[in-house]
C-alpha cells in the first residue's frame, strides 16, 4: 500500500518536474518527497527520473511508469470521491431488528426524519423479541436493550433510559403507596422476563438497594406492563419517556419518587466494525437523536 502512495507523489513529481514545485503542492517537505521517490524508484529497481540542478527529467522507463500511473491515480481519485459521495448520500436496504415496544415507542416517530434525510435508503424493519443471528441471518443492524453479552459482535452505546416506579391512582387508593423500596414485596410488582424478575436494583444519589418484589403477573412486553398498570393491577418499572402521557393525563403516577431503577443500555449490535454507509448513517442518526 506504501507504494501506491509514492506512485501518487511520483505522478505530482513528473507533473511539475520540479521536487519543489511538487513538494509545495502536496504540502510536505522536499527532503521527505525526494526520499520516497528514491524508495520507490529502488523498489521498482529502474532509475525514473533524471536529476541535475536545473530540473527534472523522466527517463524511458519514468515515462512509462508515469504514462501508466497517472490513469491509476486518476482512477483512485475518482474512486475516493464516488466514495464520498456515497458516504453522503447512502443508498441501499437496510435491515434493522429491534424490539416492538422500543420500535414503536421510539423509533417510529424518527424514522420518517430520516427517510427524508436519505431518499435512496430502503427499509426492512423487524420488530421481535427473539435476538436475531446477525452473523447468520441478513441483518445489518439489531437495537438491543442492555449489555451485548456476545463479545463477537460490535456493541455501540446510542444512550441510557432512565426508569421510574409507577403505579395507577386506583391501585394506590387500594394497596397504599409504598414509602421505601423495602414495602415493595407487599405490593403487586408487573414484571419483565429478566435477570430483574425477582429483584428490582434501586437507586437513590449514592445509595443502592435491591428490592425484593413479586405479584401474580410476569410478562416479556414492555407495553403489555404499562397497559396493566393503568388498569390498576400493580407497579411498574417503566422508562420516563414511555409513562410521560400516562402521567399527563392522569393515568399513572411515580412513586418512591426519590429512587430510580438501574437506567437500561440502548446499543446498536453489529457483526463488524466496517460498516456500509446506509448502517452507518442510521447508527450516526441514532445517536444524534438521542444523545
Amino acid at each position: 500500500m506504501r507504494s501506491l502512495d509514492d506512485m501518487a507523489l511520483f505522478v505530482e513529481v513528473a507533473k511539475a518536474r520540479s521536487f519543489r514545485g511538487a513538494a509545495e503542492i502536496l504540502g510536505m517537505p522536499n527532503s521527505t518527497l525526494s526520499r520516497r521517490i528514491s524508495r520507490l524508484e529502488n523498489a521498482i529497481g529502474l532509475r525514473l527520473l533524471h536529476r541535475t540542478t536545473r530540473k527534472i527529467e523522466l527517463t524511458e522507463a519514468g515515462e512509462i511508469y508515469y504514462e501508466r500511473c497517472k490513469r491509476i491515480v486518476q482512477e483512485a481519485r475518482l474512486a475516493h470521491e464516488q466514495l464520498g459521495q456515497m458516504l453522503a448520500q447512502p443508498t441501499g436496504l437496510l435491515r434493522v431488528t429491534l424490539p416492538v415496544d422500543f420500535g414503536q415507542i421510539f423509533l417510529a416517530p424518527l424514522i420518517a426524519d430520516f427517510a427524508r434525510r436519505y431518499p435512496g435508503i430502503t427499509f426492512d424493519f423487524d420488530l421481535s423479541p427473539r435476538r436475531v443471528d446477525l452473523v447468520g441471518e441478513p441483518v445489518d443492524v439489531a437495537i438491543r436493550m442492555g449489555e451485548s453479552p456476545d463479545s463477537n459482535l460490535i456493541s455501540r452505546l446510542l444512550f441510557r433510559l432512565p426508569r421510574m416506579l409507577y403505579a395507577a391512582p386506583a391501585y394506590l387508593e387500594h394497596a397504599g403507596e409504598p414509602s421505601h423500596p423495602d414495602q415493595l414485596k407487599q405490593h403487586q410488582c408487573l414484571r419483565l422476563h429478566t435477570g430483574e424478575a425477582d429483584t428490582w436494583k434501586l437507586h437513590r444519589g449514592v445509595d443502592t438497594i435491591d428490592a425484593k418484589v413479586g405479584g401474580r403477573f410476569m410478562m416479556n412486553n414492555v407495553g403489555m406492563i404499562q397497559r396493566l398498570c393503568t388498569l390498576g393491577m400493580g407497579v411498574a418499572v417503566l422508562a420516563e419517556r414511555v409513562a410521560a402521557a400516562d402521567v399527563a393525563n392522569g393515568a399513572l403516577q411515580r412513586i418512591l419518587p426519590d429512587w430510580q431503577a438501574t437506567a437500561i443500555a440502548i446499543n446498536a449490535i453489529t457483526e463488524t466494525r466496517l460498516l456500509p454507509a446506509k448502517t452507518q448513517r442510521f447508527v450516526d442518526f441514532l445517536r444524534e437523536q438521542w444523545r
